[in-house]
């Protein structure tokens, strides 16, 4: 059995990525990033959050076959080499390919790109898929200190997506200015999470998991993730996941270590009240409650 872990970008897809993996799986990370490394997954990606379906499934599917049954794709990989930086991210991915291929382990794909593409993961290559999701508040704050806007051209030039899901949201994505990034992060987290709710009710084994209840209790969040998707939870990973989590950690990650998994996570839930204003949050909130109200009905603004 593979795993998709996704959901829109800072939403914790990485420390639930990472936590799960070390159940035994194969960490394979962002296949669908724009500047994925080639020997991961072979095929182009133009778009940030590609939508793939049966209509342009040709482009990817052979590709995905091959990340998944950990075949490294070395020449590609050395073709697209630029830097030392590079080659060590080539000797980084090839040794996960090679020992989970080995060991004969799951992949475990981390992606948050993935998120609009969940049906076909899950359809055309047999997937369990975890979905993280965030606060809205919370996830424009984390936008916001890091300065990440988010330019809807990478949407709005994917034809078959906006057919699909995103028509109706057409003239909102045209109308925000280039550097609202509080109108961008809701009206993205509203998009995404939107799709996200309509796509649980098509496939009812997606597994949600609310970011602030992993924070809350993680060693008892990620045993009922693990429970749900029939793997074991070894004492070892336990521990992992209580250190990831600790009061001794940082209660913040400083913008240099976007991806580190290792935060004080109750400590970093009300980050975004300190962040945001009181006009900042009530626009998000006009922008995104409708939906938001799917996955936390009872949220304290």
């Amino acid at each position: 059995m593979n795993v998709l872990v996704t959901g829109a970008h800072r939403t914790g897809t990485t420390w639930a990525g990472q936590m799960l993996a070390a159940g035994g799986l194969a960490y394979v990370s962002e296949p669908l990033n724009v500047l994925h490394r080639r020997g991961v997954m072979s095929a182009p990606v133009l778009h940030w959050y590609t939508y793939i379906t049966d209509g342009n499934e040709a482009q990817y599917f052979s590709a995905f076959k091959n990340t998944l049954a950990l075949r490294y794709q070395l020449g590609a990989e050395i073709k697209s080499l630029r830097s030392s930086r590079d080659l060590l991210r080539m000797g980084r991915d090839l040794s996960i390919f090679l020992h989970g291929r080995a060991l004969r382990q799951p992949v475990l794909l981390k992606d948050p790109f993935a998120v609009f593409s969940i049906p076909w993961f899950v359809e055309r290559l047999n997937c369990r898929v975890v979905v993280t999701v965030r606060h809205p508040a919370a996830f424009a704050s984390s936008l916001k200190r890091l300065n990440w806007p988010f330019d809807f051209r990478d949407l709005l030039n994917q034809p078959l997506l906006m057919r699909d899901h995103l028509e109706a949201d057409r003239a909102d994505m045209l109308r925000i200015q280039p550097d609202d990034i509080i109108g961008q992060s809701a009206l993205l987290w509203r998009i995404i999470y939107r799709v996200v709710a309509r796509t649980v009710e098509r496939i009812p084994s997606i597994i949600i998991v609310r970011h602030e209840d992993l924070s809350l209790n993680p060693v008892d969040g990620f045993a009922e993730v693990y429970e749900s998707l029939g793997v074991a939870y070894p004492l070892k990973v336990r521990e992992m996941i209580r250190n990831s989590s600790s009061s001794e950690n940082p209660a913040e990650l400083s913008s240099r270590k976007t991806h580190s998994v290792k935060l004080d996570s109750r400590a970093n839930l009300d980050n975004w009240k300190k962040r945001l204003s009181a006009e900042e949050v009530s626009r998000i909130r006009s922008i995104t409650e409708e939906v938001a109200a799917h996955f936390y009905p009872n949220t304290n603004w």
